[in-house]
């Protein structure tokens, strides 16, 4: 099992070729970048063949000056090859399918042919790139005897490296890994492996594949990839680094960044349970849990969030218990005795047992009633007009007047959309005092017509990475969803306020 382990990441090649994505070639110098920074050994910058604004990303990935290697895909031919050099990229990826079931329905070739195909191309590429890395696509389908043969061919040709594809991801970590020591013992160059997701084991077999002697994996940013996706590149990497005590050049502080830009550029979310990225990854509700993690992280965390870019958090809920609402509310500034966060902990589990979830600026609401603070915390941000135009053919334009600190302030934005307009239009406002991020938006409708009373329900993100969530009810969108950011940005004001006391007033509004 090798001590470090090369990660080659294929977002920009087979993680974009999940359903619905299509980048730009900007956009995929901006992710290959942000790759580069996070320490990844390679980047397979996509297929040049495919398309002409294909061959223009990997032509402006190759020549962005990364300090990783830069790949590129192509079949078992000469046009293929002659495409990825000609983009600028020194590494090649060659791939040609060996199961029966490619020869026979896809091919229509011979195990013989394929062969003589393989040598062909390998050789041919070598010729010109620096180096070769060569995949038997579909190998975990193909004979084992069969296999080792292309695999030796492809190695006699010139091949620096040996790639293993379970391209359909229908294998189990014990057949990987006969396979891989089948492979590893009858070459002698690097072996690869690139697992598929299809039955929610690419990480488990890309593991399989390291501790029977493959040096390097492909990886996905958040599993990205065809159908269910790709091993991902973070769940892999925090295995590796501390489950199997291997080293990758990694940095994983640069972790979540890295998926939310992919993210963000790809506009594929992530699932909140997603392992080590996603958004429930550190978030605690459970009383038991939130009891162990005040004490001492380790008990209900296998490491630091921060090891990942993260942050812990605590939900209040209809499982949570003192110990965590005490947390959060400790966060807020507000210290309760035992009588009175008994009394916070019964009506937070009521508003649970209802269904409903109970956001910060509830727990905020019941811990002021409880406290009797209720008539001396006055808001720093209230909304006194808003005015909408939207409209087919139109631009969706919103202004707004708020209050702000005691002072009157007006702006206008345009958007995607009248909600998207008047938001923008309130951070225009509150920016320079106050910069939140908002990081999830929902609306629900609470009854049924097309008058229905409609919930808002907003998260956002101070610039010390501090979430808050606020929610309205009205039956206008728009103003629900303007009065629910008015109220997190009031509570990230509060925050500020009661953790640190500022002379006078706590805010310098925009001019």
């Amino acid at each position: 099992m090798s001590e470090h382990i090369r990660i080659f990441d294929t977002t920009l090649r087979d993680g974009e070729q999940t359903p619905g994505i299509s980048l730009t070639a900007e956009e995929k110098v901006r992710i290959a970048r942000q790759l580069d920074k996070l320490g990844v050994d390679a980047v397979e910058a996509g297929f040049p063949v495919s398309s002409a604004g294909e061959w223009e990303s990997v032509s402006a990935v190759a020549k962005a000056g990364l300090s990783c290697d830069v790949v590129g895909l192509a079949r078992a031919n000469h046009l293929d090859i002659d495409k990825a050099l000609s983009a600028g990229v020194e590494y090649v990826h060659v791939f040609i399918a060996t199961s029966d079931l490619h020869l026979k329905h896809k091919l229509k070739l011979t195990q013989e042919q394929v062969l003589d195909r393989i040598a062909e191309s390998v050789g041919y590429a070598k010729k010109s790139a620096r180096t070769v890395e060569f995949s038997a696509e579909d190998a975990t389908r193909t004979e084992i005897g069969y296999l080792r043969k292309a695999y030796q061919t492809a190695e006699q040709s010139g091949a620096d490296r040996l790639n293993i594809p379970d391209t359909v991801g229908v294998s189990s970590p014990q057949s990987i890994s006969r396979i891989t020591k089948e492979i590893v013992s009858a070459v002698n160059i690097p072996v690869s492996i690139h697992c598929h997701d299809d039955f929610g084991l690419a990480v488990a077999n890309s593991l399989a594949a390291v501790e029977a002697g493959a040096s390097q994996a492909h990886v996905t940013i958040n599993g990205l990839g065809e159908r269910a996706g790709n091993t991902s590149l973070e769940e892999l990497v925090m295995s590796l680094h501390r489950l199997y005590d291997r080293k990758t050049k990694v940095n994983t502080e640069l972790l979540t960044e890295t998926s939310k830009l992919v993210a963000s550029l790809t506009g594929i979310r992530v699932q909140p349970n997603k392992a080590v990225v996603g958004e429930n990854a550190f978030g605690h509700e459970s009383g038991i849990h939130t009891h162990g993690i005040t004490e001492m992280p380790l008990t209900y965390e296998p490491y630091d969030p921060a090891l990942v870019g993260r942050r812990r958090w605590f939900q209040a809920g209809k499982h949570a218990g003192a110990h965590g609402i005490a947390t959060q509310l400790a966060e807020a500034g507000f210290f309760p005795d035992k009588n009175q966060l008994a009394e916070i902990v019964s009506r937070v589990k009521a508003i649970g047992d209802k269904g409903k979830t109970v956001t910060d600026a509830d727990l905020i609401a019941i811990t002021e009633v409880v406290l009797g603070r209720t008539s001396g915390r006055e808001r720093m941000l209230d909304l006194v007009d808003l005015a909408v135009v939207t409209g087919k053919g139109l631009v969706p334009t919103a202004s707004v007047r708020l209050m702000l600190a005691g002072k009157e302030y007006t702006s206008a934005e345009t958007g995607v959309g009248p909600v998207d307009a008047a938001i923008r239009a309130v951070q225009k406002i509150t920016d320079p005092s106050v910069q939140v991020n908002l990081k999830e938006y929902r609306l629900d409708a609470i009854t049924g017509g097309s008058n229905a009373l409609a919930e808002a329900l907003v998260k956002v993100e101070d610039a010390t990475g501090t979430t808050v969530s606020a929610s309205a009810a009205r039956e206008d969108v728009v103003v629900a969803s303007v009065e629910a950011m008015i109220e997190a940005i009031n509570k990230v004001l509060l925050r500020r306020r009661l953790q640190e006391p500022p002379p006078g007033m706590p805010i310098s509004p925009a001019a």
